[in-house]
């Protein structure tokens, strides 16, 4: 059956990433011998253009009913590859991903000898997958013209303006009983000095008056069931009542939760220590006073619940950093500057920093802080500032770095404690949509690059500071993000799927059941197959993971792409010798 085909493979040198500690020609010497093998070369870079069209034209001359392809990890070009396949009139799941590059040469730097042997081994194996292949074609699914948009924040009220521009009906619920999130609690917002109360109530003006848009209040989501495209979805407005709708995609932006303190955590707790988020309130208030005494004295202190190490204090630290706080901080120190001038008041500022982020054009916000006299000390994480009480005021004791280490005490009258971004707890939510989690507990994308907006569920897409940290100005560019992909996927009025998904063999299953406890995507029922009860795949649900397959007592399950007879025959292509 092998010598029946007409397998090409390529290799790639990916500019050195591979062929540095991989002898590339000799895995294509090597494995260009295999049987059904017709074609056998090397490029510099297989995703180049040029090797595209030079590989296009070897499917359509030599009329190859296989493909292989060995260099990086397939999560970068799986989807390049099968798009040239397609291009060339081959089929795109008879093409086969080897990764040489993640699980061989950059495994193995040390001993380009056993890198080349592996790498012969993997491209044999994938060889012998691809005699196995067949021609599949996708799923293809209708797809329902409306959106639910889950957070009215400014990520989630901008998203639905944009989704309803495009012709789309947008449902926007929001947990709280006002729209806008904590945009509402910003005050001004640099570097533009808007105020955001005025924001939101920009957006939610245009929202009240598109007709295509629905709010709702109070509203969280309870019930999610049908898959991309036509997902039957059901939301409880104030615990009571219940409307049913049916939606295309669904758009999460839920946003995040500043960090809470813990107790004596740079002086949290005691009086005059507050965050950034209750400053910030103080002085859009127009009040250069805290519970009656005038303020003169402020030392600000950064990296507050971000980049933090495990202490007693902070039994489960935030490693990340939050990205927002150090612009945040700066800017709220031109506020402050701002606000002495109106009120020819003179307030001292004490910047406590490990490092300053004001990124990219925030640049000039820190500037400004500088020039309007604010003063920056900076300290070292191993030794992070004390705050204590002294004299009736607050004392900060900082070694402060850019002075050689002088140890400082600074009299404050206030303590703001620059405080990052935390994931907002949605324990509800995520056992209804199963968005997975990054170590940092914010939600997943696919791919940082490649997918920035899309999870592992179809159809469901994340956008703003529920995804990570982010300012403002980057919540709304990942919202028209996930617009971007809501409409590309619902316009076009249908979406093609993966064919790679479980199979059941209906004269082996006797319904056991395990397949279903198995599935973590709930992507099996019970059906009747002549006389009995056998398990039935949902094609729109299931996502060839594969974990049905292992659990079946009677091997009655197979993941395309992956069937069993292809990894027997992937193991013995392994066993060879590498080297002839």
């Amino acid at each position: 059956m092998v010598e029946e085909r007409k397998i090409g493979v390529f290799v790639c040198y990916c500019g050195g990433n591979i062929s540095d500690y991989v002898d590339v020609e000799k895995v294509r010497e090597e494995v260009a011998a295999e049987p059904g093998i017709v074609v056998a070369k090397t490029h510099m870079f297989t995703c180049s253009d040029a090797a595209q069209q030079e590989m296009i034209k070897d499917i359509q001359n030599e009329e190859l009913d296989g493909l292989v392809i060995a260099s990086c990890a397939p999560a970068l070009h799986k989807f390049t590859f099968r798009g040239m396949a397609e291009r060339a009139g081959l089929n795109p799941y008879q093409y086969v991903h080897v990764n040489l590059r993640e699980q061989c040469s950059w495994a193995h730097t040390d001993d380009r000898r056993g890198a080349t042997e592996k790498g012969i081994h993997l491209v044999r194996a994938g060889i012998a997958k691809c005699a196995l292949t067949h021609p599949l074609n996708a799923l293809r699914i209708e797809t329902q013209p409306r959106v639910l948009v889950i957070g009215a924040g400014v990520a989630g009220m901008r998203a639905s303006l944009s989704l309803a521009d495009m012709g789309l009906t947008v449902y926007l619920i929001e947990k709280e009983a006002h729209p806008g999130g904590w945009a509402l609690q910003a005050g001004r917002m640099g570097p533009e000095g808007l105020n955001g109360t005025a924001v939101i109530a920009g957006l939610l003006q245009r929202i009240q008056d598109n007709e295509r848009i629905i709010l709702y209040p109070q509203a969280e989501l309870i019930e999610k069931a049908g898959s991309i495209g036509d997902f039957n979805v059901k939301i409880a407005i104030k615990g009571e009542e219940k409307i049913s709708l049916n939606v295309g995609a669904i758009v999460v932006t839920t946003g995040f939760s500043p960090y809470t303190p813990n107790d004596g955590e740079y002086g949290w707790g005691l009086a005059g220590v507050v965050d950034l988020v209750e400053f910030r309130q103080l002085l859009a208030e127009g009040k250069l006073e805290y519970r009656g005494k005038p303020l003169r004295d402020v030392v600000f202190i950064y990296c507050v619940g971000s980049r933090q190490t495990e202490t007693e204090i902070s039994p489960q630290p935030n490693r990340y950093c939050s990205r927002y706080c150090c612009t945040a901080a700066t800017y709220t120190a031109v506020t402050l500057h701002d606000l002495e001038i109106e009120k020819k008041k003179t307030v001292n500022q004490y910047h406590l920093y490990r490092d300053i982020r004001t990124y990219g054009h925030y640049e000039t916000v820190y500037e400004e802080a500088r020039h309007g006299g604010a003063l920056f000390l900076r300290w070292e994480p191993d030794n992070p500032p004390v705050v204590t009480e002294a004299d009736g005021r607050l004392l900060v004791t900082v070694q402060d770095t850019l002075d050689g280490g002088e140890e400082l005490e600074i009299g404050a009258d206030l303590v703001v404690l620059v405080v990052g971004m935390e994931p907002r707890e949605n324990e509800q939510l995520n056992d209804i949509l199963k968005i997975p989690e990054s170590e940092d507990g914010f939600y997943k994308e696919v791919h940082i690059k490649l997918r920035p907006v899309e999870t592992v569920i179809d159809g469901v897409f994340i956008a703003g500071a529920a995804q990570s940290p982010k300012t403002m100005s980057e919540s709304v560019a990942s919202a028209l993000a996930a617009v971007a992909k809501t409409g590309g996927l619902l316009k076009k009025g249908y979406v093609d799927l993966e064919p790679l998904i479980a199979q059941v063999d209906t004269d082996k299953c006797t319904w056991c059941g395990e397949c279903l406890k198995a599935c973590p995507y709930g992507a099996i029922e019970k059906t009747i197959c002549g006389d009995k009860e056998v398990a039935l795949v949902i094609a729109s649900l299931c996502k060839g993971a594969g974990p049905c397959v292992p659990v079946c007592p009677h091997d009655a399950l197979d993941i395309e792409g992956f069937r069993d007879e292809q990894i027997v025959a992937m193991i013995d292509a392994s066993l060879k010798e590498a080297f002839v």
